[in-house]
């Protein structure tokens, strides 16, 4: 079965690349001519782990190639999957710019049947335009072509999104044809023998659907993290709170971990475009409002710790961050904490000292050389007034707190994930926050020893 992804980002790569395993073949368009060629010699865009290994091994075998040429393969495809970027605009709501060029370029080269599905996270009623604009052309042609619109929205988790993609929990499937949905059937066949749901619905049924997930997933972050700030003020611990009702099985124990507000490519710009929607047919959906509000000031809450233990006062005060990205497994920035709480400290007057193991790249191309970027986790803490963890690396879960003594002006570490022992960080020193638990307050300023990284020894580290 012969196909086109059109869009090489985050969706369309790791969708195009997924389908050529289970034996279709792909052709991914894009007219960012040197991502294009990049593709074509095995240099992947994005971070994502095991898909690059996966595209090296379909290019090989000839079921997935790179194109900037719509036109000369879109008559061989049975369908065509539009995957470009719908950023969102300064209203919140969706851009569809690109998704309906997409759509005209269509109605421009195609020859015969064609069904068209949206793969993009795309506002309600999209897929009518997407239609509209296809027929557009048509017209200006004086053609007169059968062609099918359907809606597959997906449900990828960044860092892991090979794996979700191959064993999906879901496959839904808006369309509005029995040709559509036999079409998308084969597509899917391999899915079905593995017995993963495949669920057919309307078009704004499944254009809803994807967005009513990420608002859902959204809230509970927001929940926890609100009842993290009370916990906080009252003495309670968010870790007990959170195992206490995450063992109702009505509630589940996923998405209820506090931390320093979600970011990434999607629930920020699905929630915001939601919202907007919903505005935009005179319904508000005010707890949705207040989920992003929540999270807005969530971003503010390690900034608010920092600065209040110094007093009000961060000039000359050097910062290290670990972790840029917005989560573990991915070099996405988009809406990262990172950024708000880099911003911040900035105008504040202090100095910042960032390490991250994949995101360093991503980061210097958003924040340029504002900040000091270290290839090691260590130099980040070195000569720092305080160590901020932002992002929940693995390799941040077990650090070496002896070295982290040697190195740092103060022993001060603020957890935005609570991936440390409060007991533990007072045992070695250090006066500790985090989220929505007590504060290990020591009010230590320890000097550090004459100490440098290259003094390390190998086996210490």
């Amino acid at each position: 079965m012969n196909i086109a992804i059109i869009g090489t980002g985050y969706v369309g790569l790791v969708t195009g690349t997924c389908l050529a395993e289970t034996g279709a073949i792909v052709h991914c368009v894009d007219i960012d001519k040197q991502k294009i060629e990049n593709l074509k010699e095995g240099i992947i865009p994005i971070y994502e782990p095991g898909l690059e290994p996966l595209v090296k091994k379909n290019v090989s075998k000839n079921r997935l190639f790179f194109t900037t040429d719509l036109k000369s393969i879109i008559n061989e495809c049975e369908a065509v999957f539009i995957a470009v970027g719908t950023p969102p605009d300064e209203d919140g709501s969706a851009d569809l710019s690109h998704v309906l060029a997409v759509a005209s370029d269509i109605g421009k080269f195609i020859n015969d049947y064609l069904l068209v599905v949206t793969k993009s996270t795309v506002p309600i009623g999209t897929a009518e335009k997407v239609k509209r604009a296809i027929q557009k052309e048509l017209k200006a042609r004086n053609q007169d072509i059968n062609f099918d619109v359907a809606s597959n929205p997906e449900f990828l988790k960044e860092g892991d999104a090979v794996s979700d993609f191959l064993k999906p929990d879901r496959i839904v499937i808006g369309t509005e044809t029995i040709k559509a949905e036999k079409i998308l059937k084969r597509l899917y066949k391999p899915f079905l023998l593995n017995g993963h749901p495949l669920i057919f619905m309307n078009i704004p049924s499944a254009e809803l659907t994807k967005y009513t997930a990420n608002a859902m997933l959204a809230t509970k972050i927001s929940f926890i993290n609100d009842i993290a700030n009370l916990s906080e003020i009252v003495g309670a611990d968010i870790d007990m709170v959170r195992k206490g009702i995450g063992s109702d099985s009505r509630i589940g124990n996923k998405f209820i971990y506090p931390g320093a507000g979600y970011g990434g490519s999607c629930f920020p710009k699905d929630v915001k475009a939601l919202v907007n929607t919903a505005k935009a047919n005179k319904y508000p959906l005010r707890i949705l409002q207040a989920v992003e509000d929540v999270n807005q000031d969530q971003k503010l809450v390690l900034f608010h710790k920092l600065k209040d233990h110094f007093n009000g006062n961060l000039r000359g005060k050097t910062i290290g961050i670990w972790g840029l990205s917005f989560k573990p497994g991915t070099d996405d920035m988009r809406e990262a904490p990172s950024l708000v709480l880099i911003e911040k400290i900035l105008e504040e007057g202090g100095r910042v000292k960032a390490y991250d193991p994949v995101a360093t790249r991503e980061a210097k191309h958003i924040l340029g050389e504002i900040i000091e970027y270290t290839p090691d986790m260590y130099e980040a803490a070195m000569d720092a007034d305080a160590l901020i963890l932002v992002t929940e690396w693995s390799e941040f879960r077990i650090p070496n707190y002896k070295i982290l003594k040697k190195l740092m002006n103060q022993l001060l570490i603020f957890d935005g994930r609570n991936i440390y022992d409060p007991e533990e960080m007072k045992e070695f020193g250090f006066t500790y926050y985090s989220i929505g638990r007590k504060t290990v307050n020591l009010k230590e300023k320890t000097k550090k020893q004459s100490f440098s990284l290259e003094s390390i020894p190998l086996n210490f580290l």
